[in-house]
């Protein structure tokens, strides 16, 4: 089967996205599907075609997205795509992001009568209300209905959000369900040098972040709960992986905070396997990547009552807390980390969770 994957955000860009979409590629490929990528231009490109372990891949123009730096929003293409996918016509289509880009192939798909699917991987509508855009809320939510309406389906990776989705008149949701590479993400991968670069002992604390700097991720909720932890456990260290535009401040304002920077592959994988504990306050997911990586890699687990966590995140190795419980959060955080005799049963406990959620490595 010929399919063509549209996005304007991929690896090496470090996001949710850009994995997510990057191992469906992958997947598919591995899978002996003939794949055509479209994706944005990036600064590692110096052509305008390129060869990625087979796959055919496109590049087209972008421009960076205010307030964001880092990510592009793709340029509007749908006479370019509609020549590509004249001469090499895909059987069909899949739409990652909802940019001008996205737009551009579903209305390209629409004039030649490709199928065409829609990924849901970010709620833009959220994110609006974290940059003080609140007021555009529901006209970014319109925008975002209309845009999957142009599809034949939209995919999203949980029975979750499907009900919610569908529930505001989007048609045709499908749940699409999402997978972990547990040979990477592993606890074995534990890592005693790595604790004691951040200044932590073999009996002491160590409290991971794993994500983008960024103010739609609840932020000060993690800082808050993790000084509640701290005062029961003075010797515990907060270490932050990834970067963002909040992260000088947050640099700034915590000088005692372990900042690690953008981790990937085997690094990052060391960095989640040589924690104890990781807490996930961000609101704003669609999934959550980053909690499978965290239970694969045998970590206790705090996070919200939605996304991934719902799904796969249990009492045994973990808590769930009700959206918006910010004194629940930090409490759930204390609790966890004062169960040193508990710490053991609950890491096997989280690596069994996503053991049916394994995927092959690469993919």
């Amino acid at each position: 089967m010929r399919v063509g994957i549209v996005t304007e955000t991929y690896s090496p860009e470090i996001n949710g996205v850009a994995l997510t979409v990057a191992g469906l590629v992958h997947g598919l490929a591995q899978a002996g599907h003939a794949v055509h990528l479209i994706r944005l231009r990036q600064k590692s490109d110096d052509a305008a075609a390129a060869i990625e372990e087979g796959i055919a891949t496109t590049l087209v123009r972008g421009m960076r997205l205010p307030r964001y730096p880092g990510l592009q929003f793709g340029l509007p293409a749908r006479r370019r795509l509609r020549a590509l996918w004249k001469s090499e016509r895909p059987d069909a289509i899949y739409v990652a992001t909802e940019g001008p880009l996205g737009m551009s192939a579903l209305r390209a798909a629409r004039d030649l009568g490709i199928p065409a699917s829609t990924g849901f991987h970010t709620r833009f509508d959220d994110f609006a209300r974290h940059y003080g855009l609140g007021a555009l809320t529901s006209l970014v939510f319109a925008y975002l209905r209309r845009f999957h309406e142009l599809g034949e389906a939209t995919f999203v990776p949980t029975v979750e959000l499907a009900q919610f989705l569908t529930g505001r008149g989007f048609r045709n949701v499908r749940r699409l369900p999402r997978a972990v590479d547990t040979m990477l993400f592993c606890p074995s991968r534990r890592d005693e040098g790595l604790r004691t670069k951040w200044g932590v002992g073999p009996n002491q604390l160590a409290v991971l972040y794993v994500g983008r700097i960024a103010a739609e991720k609840n932020l000060p909720l993690a800082v808050r709960s993790f000084r509640a932890l701290q005062r029961l456990h003075p010797e515990a260290r907060y270490v932050w992986v990834g970067d963002g535009p909040a992260r000088a401040a947050l640099e700034a304002q915590n000088p005692d905070f372990v900042f690690a920077g953008v981790k990937c592959g085997e690094d990052l994988a060391r960095h989640y396997a040589s924690a104890d504990l990781f807490l996930f306050p961000s609101l704003t997911e669609t999934f959550g990547n980053v909690t499978l990586e965290a239970l694969a890699s045998g970590l206790p687990t705090v996070a919200f009552d939605y996304g991934a966590a719902r799904e796969h995140l249990a009492a045994d190795c973990g808590r769930r807390v009700p959206r918006g419980d910010d004194v629940g959060f930090a409490v759930a955080a204390c609790v966890l980390a004062s169960d040193a005799a508990g710490f053991a049963a609950a890491r096997k406990a989280a690596r069994r969770r996503v053991s049916s959620r394994a995927r092959d490595r690469g993919c």
